[in-house]
């Protein structure tokens, strides 16, 4: 990505994919960034080769739940004869499947992918039209208004400007009051905040990665701001206090460790007398189906 996942634009990309280039090898763009380029800087102009965009996350759609998330690629004009088939063609007569590529590398999936993500993002970027510049010059905006508020608070580990998002660290809080990333972010539930992602990227210590993107207002970034700089103090005047967060939330802490050593994919029913009704049987409760006869 350039950005980096740092939230850092690198500079010096150009020399980088010559020196790539040189060796015979080819550069692939993941696009999980371009929230903070759209319409100011292009892939192809940087030296990539091949460019996925994730239209679960710059173009409006989410990761996962309502997704499933898309990622179109484009590419450069040495690759464009192995794309997979069919591709999709101007005609006289408007559009056609062009399946006569003798050197694609065929099929990668059946139907047409996901059509609703696709037709989503469609709508999403002829709503924006031009503005898709401003989008993420407003994102980077936001993300440069959060960083300067909070960076006297927490480590910054890059300081400089970021672009769509930045990286924050609790090593100080953890060194100075025991207070870590995750303590932070659970306590951010009781301001009424998603928790931001933590411990990513690896190289950060008590990594806290702040996304706010171009929807949120000054007012909304303002009040995100404050609930950071109390829990900071909060960290210093009442460790206990964010070490044992969440308060307001009907789930509390979670055994993490156990959850992920131990994951359950699957749960049962149990009756519940005062519901009335029948206990079903112990074969209707995510029970295997017995084998037929002579299996």
């Amino acid at each position: 990505t350039n950005p980096s996942t740092l939230g850092l634009f690198d500079e010096n990309i150009e020399e980088v994919a010559k020196v790539f280039h040189d060796a015979g090898a080819l550069l692939y763009y993941d696009g999980a960034n371009l929230n903070a380029v759209c319409g100011i800087s292009r892939p192809g102009d940087m030296g990539f080769d091949i460019v996925h965009f994730n239209l679960h996350k710059t173009f409006s759609q989410p990761h996962g739940g309502g997704g499933p998330g898309g990622g179109p690629l484009a590419v450069r004009d040495i690759l464009e004869p192995f794309l997979p088939v069919p591709v999709l063609i101007r005609t006289e007569d408007g559009f056609a499947f062009d399946y006569d590529r003798p050197r694609s590398i065929g099929k990668v999936r059946g139907f047409y992918g996901p059509f609703g993500v696709f037709v989503r993002s469609y709508a999403f970027m002829r709503a924006y039209g031009p503005a898709l510049r401003e989008m993420s010059e407003v994102a980077v905006l936001n993300a440069n208004y959060l960083l300067r508020r909070l960076a006297d608070a927490y480590d910054l580990p890059f300081d400089r400007h970021c672009m769509h998002e930045f990286v924050l660290s609790a090593r100080g809080l953890k060194r100075q009051h025991g207070v870590t990333a995750l303590d932070v972010a659970k306590r951010l539930m009781d301001y009424g905040f998603h928790p931001p992602t933590v411990y990513f990227p690896l190289i950060v210590p008590e990594a806290l990665m702040i996304e706010p993107t171009e929807t949120e207002t000054k007012e909304m970034l303002d009040a995100f701001a404050e609930a950071m700089l109390r829990i900071s103090e909060e960290a210093e005047t009442d460790p206990e206090l964010l070490k044992k967060a969440p308060h307001r939330r009907p789930v509390h802490r979670l055994d993490e460790v156990k959850a992920a050593k131990r994951a359950v994919v699957k749960f049962g029913y149990e009756h519940h007398p005062d519901l009335g009704g029948e206990q079903p049987e112990p074969a209707a409760i995510g029970a295997p189906a017995e084998a037929p006869a002579g299996a």
